[in-house]
């Protein structure tokens, strides 16, 4: 099966030379989301706003390739600062009905554009 290139203009486009997501095989491989304003390229204010923000766009990238959040298999997150955990991951938890994913989460020295938090995931599709 060949690998489908996934793009919407409802998550912000790829800030460098990749894309937001491909499928392959039933598989969806979601690039990481930054809390980018699709229509604006801007981030909003605080790791609360853009950790919404970043699963919003998820959600957008995984409806385009056919998939959701109840689908998602493994995720990702990346936090510029760990003293922020207890708030992405209270957000992170309301985008679940209880069928949690896999999922690391790590302390980075910086994401792109200045970015608080990023998620990035891989999907049934």
């Amino acid at each position: 099966m060949a690998k489908e290139i996934i793009f919407t203009k409802e998550a912000p486009a790829a800030v460098g030379p990749y894309i937001q997501a491909a499928k392959s095989n039933g598989v969806v491989y979601c690039s990481g989301q930054l809390g980018l304003i699709p229509e604006t390229g801007e981030l909003p204010e605080g790791v609360e706003a853009q950790a919404h923000q970043s699963m919003k766009n998820l959600g957008a990238v995984l409806k385009k390739a056919g998939s959701d959040y109840d689908r998602i298999l493994k995720t990702t997150i990346f936090l510029a600062d760990m003293k922020d955990f207890a708030a992405v991951n209270a957000i992170y938890e309301s985008y679940f009905d209880g069928k949690f994913p896999a999922r690391s989460c790590v302390e980075v020295a910086g994401l792109p554009k200045g970015g608080l938090v990023e998620v990035e995931c891989i999907a049934e599709g």
